[in-house]
């Protein structure tokens, strides 16, 4: 069976990138996704020598662009030595092979390049498997575009008919081993996914509060999480530094200990096929009682970057979990103004730099008051012989006072909602 990446994308070839837009109106939304795409080349490592932004009136069935359009491009592309041509929008196979015939070298779209940018930086066993899955899922139909030679052999009779034949096999065989391979990554995936839910059980009866950290790609959230944890994280000014989940522990001023999970990025026309293959991962945000979204404002689609965040979460069905929304980067934002418009829009909105490091006492105080909402406080005597509630309360609550009166325990405590019942018969008057 073929490797994944025959047609490989080698770092440091030329690109030439495609984007393209319907009206005037959408002019300006194709120039940023370009510029985002230009990003992913970066990151990659590709080298992009020219953006073109195309205006169109419909898709071509067989080549998604028409003619006329088509060889402006292929002037230009020589013109610049160009060696790889991305188109920003998905293109189907067929599309792809007839792309490629016309242009005579390879022609991929944002979701493939996206694909390979993962495989690129996935470093645990979990990212490698659900990133082979999801890239042998978009290969898939296009097994016969990965057999060039194949578009030759064009007899239909002797030895002419006898190669086709040869060639048809030769796919239908590697379809049928792709598809045992993908039903093989399934189940070590789901197995994996038995074994983080079990950590997630774990965590979930230890009741510590926990904060996933989300947003798109880029837009600090490994950077908050070192800066607040001294955790050893990646921190790079790249997209997608960050595929795995990272949890560490943080003690908050008022001794609460708390867990914060780093996500992976969120970006604008993801391929499907890569959102389901990362569900687990991505999940951790729906497993977090409380999320901390992370807005980049410096970046100029600040708030479209937003929006696509906003949306995948409510994909993932956590839009109803409380959300502090972080203004990050405001050291480097050119715009001040649009920290006013996230106010409005947002009802929880605290401004920041990560990498400076300021504006974390007004955070921090707003994680306090998000787990303080989710809690109460009550005064309590228990008596020690009842010491083993003592315990499951010092661990899941917070202690705010401790004495101890003859042979009972006077306790004032923010406690978790779910351990009322237990301490009912304990209570001397609730404080709030």
């Amino acid at each position: 069976m073929m490797d994944p990446q025959t047609f490989q994308i080698l770092p440091g070839k030329c690109a030439l990138l495609i984007g393209t837009y319907r009206g005037s109106d959408d002019k300006k939304a194709c120039d940023a996704s370009l510029d985002e795409l230009e990003r992913l080349c970066d990151t990659y490592g590709l080298r992009t020598e020219a953006k073109i932004a195309c205006a169109i009136k419909k898709v071509e069935a067989g080549t998604y662009l028409g003619q006329g359009k088509l060889e402006e491009i292929q002037s230009f592309a020589r013109g610049i030595d160009a060696e790889l041509l991305i188109f920003d929008e998905e293109i189907a196979p067929h599309q792809q092979r007839n792309l490629e015939k016309f242009f005579r070298f390879p022609v991929i779209d944002r979701a493939e390049l996206i694909l390979e940018v993962f495989a690129q930086r996935a470093k645990s066993r979990e990212a490698k498997l659900q990133i082979e899955l999801a890239r042998w899922m978009y290969q898939l139909p296009r097994l016969r575009r990965l057999w060039p030679h194949l578009s030759r052999q064009t007899g239909t009779s002797g030895a002419g008919a006898y190669l086709k034949g040869a060639g048809e096999t030769q796919i239908e065989i590697d379809r049928r081993t792709l598809k045992k391979r993908i039903d093989v990554l399934k189940k070590e995936i789901e197995n994996i996914a038995s074994q983080r839910q079990v950590q997630r059980s774990s965590r979930m009866r230890t009741e510590i509060p926990t904060f996933a950290i989300v947003g798109y790609t880029n837009a600090g959230k490994s950077t908050l999480l070192k800066a607040l944890t001294q955790a050893d994280v990646l921190v790079e000014d790249k997209l997608f530094a960050t595929l795995d989940t990272a949890t560490r522990k943080f003690r908050l001023p008022n001794r609460q200990e708390i867990l914060l999970t780093d996500t992976v990025g969120f970006i604008r026309k993801i391929p499907h096929g890569l959102i389901a293959a990362f569900k687990s991962t991505l999940e951790e945000a729906l497993f977090s009682q409380m999320l901390l979204h992370v807005i980049d404002v410096s970046h100029i689609d600040a708030e479209g970057q937003a929006d696509t965040a906003v949306r995948v979460l409510k994909e993932l069905g956590a839009e109803k979990h409380p959300v502090i929304t972080i203004l990050n980067k405001i050291d480097q934002c050119a715009h001040p103004s649009i920290l006013v418009r996230f106010r409005i829009k947002y009802p929880k909105t605290v401004a920041i730099s990560a990498l400076q490091r300021t504006g974390f006492g007004e955070l921090l105080e707003a994680m306090m008051q998000q787990i303080a909402a989710l809690r109460k406080i009550v005064d309590l005597r228990i008596p020690q012989s009842h010491y083993a509630l003592v315990s499951e309360i010092m661990r899941q609550g917070r202690v705010i006072s401790c004495e101890y009166e003859a042979n009972d325990i006077l306790l004032k405590v923010e406690i978790p909602h779910h351990l009322e019942y237990k301490v009912a018969n304990f209570v001397q008057n609730e404080s709030s």
